[in-house]
């Protein structure tokens, strides 16, 4: 058979063997650990990933279902899943890093991944340099001989900025550096990291793996068998592991990947081309516009743009707030990639941690207002928007 394409195979997802027979689709296994008659086969799955199954906090049946689907479809070595999608960059970041190390970081970051390198920076003195996403002469003339990680987001939060992945990748190899990349925003249906050269590729589960906002989760893919034995090996004492049933619902939405992201898509393509003519917007943030500057090559990278997008309300933060006070199918929440659309304002929420000259390094106004569009009928959104914008 020819290579599947991503959209299939989330439909026909991995199953760790069953005797003579199998379900259609992955059991819970509901326990903390499992049974041995040989102590010496107990003592060495204790010690390796890909072993039989001993304790949930080193993986479990249904878990590792998830990983072995996810890091196929990332076309990875290997993965783990932790207990939420901050639980795999920090089980990333701490296993690869050490007091006077120095990472490279975009501008662009996720509010969470931005805090944790702070932290890094205040009580380890792990320095934090950042640069653009899409500069890869920046990370030449950044590096250091301290210089451990190159840290980027195929697509950024909120700002939807597209990281030139194969160019700041192939840099970061040359000068020894290990990649790593939230592809949260993306999906493995829109972009493949390790494709364009990364070493570790990292996701919030919670979000479009999963779908159905029921869950939280996060998982670390990696390139090198040897990196993600190392990381493993880490994760398993740093105890961030992921629970069963959170792995079974993430599998559960995994099968419908494909279908949400193109409705996501197509959705967010219909608002933002509307928002870009809008009075009562200056600015939209989605680099499906020819106006954003990842438009050329967010072309070149993916096949679609993605289903999160930023706009700026004129009038600033009483604008913004009117908005979300507005909205009536927009729900006013945090997370994103579910069914449902969701709004949120990221200077008092994802990047509430963020000093007001972080905030504008990461181009975000105080009228700048995120939208997580859903797979609804989009002339419906539309007018929930168009009266919000009336208010």
């Amino acid at each position: 058979m020819t290579e599947l394409r991503p959209e299939t195979r989330v439909v026909h997802l991995p199953q760790p063997p069953v005797e003579h027979s199998r379900p259609i689709t992955m059991p819970i296994y509901q326990t903390s650990g499992f049974v041995f008659d040989d102590p010496a086969v107990m003592a060495d799955a204790m010690g390796r990933p890909d072993g039989p199954f001993v304790y949930g906090r080193y993986t479990n049946p249904t878990v590792r279902a998830l990983e072995d689907a996810v890091s196929g479809l990332e076309g990875g070595a290997g993965a783990f899943a932790t207990g939420s999608g901050m639980g795999a960059i920090n089980t990333v970041l701490f296993a690869l890093l050490k007091p006077g190390d120095h990472v490279i970081a975009q501008k662009s970051l996720y509010g969470g991944t931005a805090a944790i390198l702070n932290e890094l920076a205040a009580r380890f003195r792990v320095d934090v340099t950042h640069v653009s996403e899409a500069d890869p002469d920046a990370v030449r003339r950044a590096v250091r001989p301290e210089t451990r990680l190159l840290y980027l987001e195929t697509i950024s939060n909120p700002m939807v900025l597209v990281a030139d992945l194969p160019g700041m990748c192939a840099t970061a190899r040359e000068l020894g550096l290990v990649s790593v990349v939230d592809n949260t925003f993306a999906s493995p249906v829109l972009c493949r990291p390790i494709e364009h050269g990364a070493d570790v590729v990292v996701h919030s589960t919670t979000k479009y793996l999963s779908g159905h906002t029921d869950v939280v989760g996060g998982l670390a893919v990696f390139r090198d068998r040897e990196l993600y034995d190392k990381v493993w090996h880490f994760s398993t004492a740093l105890g961030a592991s992921a629970d069963p049933f959170a792995a079974w619902l993430t599998l559960r939405g995994l099968q419908t990947l494909g279908l949400r992201m193109e409705r996501h898509c197509s959705n967010t393509r219909l608002l933002a081309t509307r928002l870009a003519e809008h009075p009562a917007v200056a600015a939209v943030h989605w680099p499906g516009l020819p106006s954003h500057p990842s438009y050329e090559l967010a072309g070149k990278l993916l096949p679609d743009f993605g289903g999160v997008f930023s706009f700026d309300l004129v009038g600033g933060r009483a604008a913004g707030e009117r908005f979300m006070k507005s909205v009536r199918l927009a729900l006013l929440a945090p997370s994103l990639g579910g069914v449902e659309t969701l709004t949120m304002h990221p200077a008092t929420t994802s990047h509430r941690s963020l000093s007001a000259d972080e905030l504008a390094r990461h181009g975000i106004d105080e009228g700048t207002v995120r939208l997580a569009v859903g797979i609804e009928h989009p002339e419906d959104l539309w007018a929930d928007i168009e009266q919000a914008l009336a208010d």
